[in-house]
């Protein structure tokens, strides 16, 4: 009941005239960056949100990212774009650093970006972080 809580306050706090795709990603990855999850909640759709937060407080507990950079964003129109993001990470039971690329969908819904799909597509499996249906080549 506690995230459900933060998460109608974060989402509250964001719904103003509407984000940019930039803000919106920004705002996802960097709230998953600082374990600051009912604020990335917001960018993801409103049924899965509650969720999100449950399972990335949990992940939270080992999994520690260090960094993200945006290597790509990939407008496919105005409604939809892929960003590709690389993360650095690492299990607080290991201490390893690892990198992990993801490709993340996008789909704007009103005046607002939600974080619809995320795949790695490279490096190292992250839990979390869905494996793609076909592997690419690396």
């Amino acid at each position: 009941m506690k995230a459900i809580w933060f998460v109608v306050l974060a989402g509250c706090a964001s719904m103003k005239s509407g984000e940019t795709l930039v803000e919106s990603l920004r705002a996802y990855n960097d709230g998953v960056r600082w374990e600051r999850f009912a604020v990335a909640a917001v960018h993801v759709p409103p049924k899965e949100r509650s969720a999100f937060v449950d399972e990335a407080d949990e992940r939270a507990k080992d999994i520690k990212i260090t960094d993200y950079e945006v290597l790509n964003v990939d407008p496919k129109d105005d409604r939809v774009a892929s960003v590709q993001i690389k993360l650095s990470w690492y299990r607080a039971s290991e201490g390893l650093v690892r990198e992990t690329q993801a490709l993340q969908t996008w789909e704007k819904h009103g005046k607002t970006w939600w974080m619809v799909d995320e795949e790695r597509i490279k490096g190292h499996e992250m839990p979390g972080l869905q494996e793609p249906l076909s592997k690419p080549e690396e």
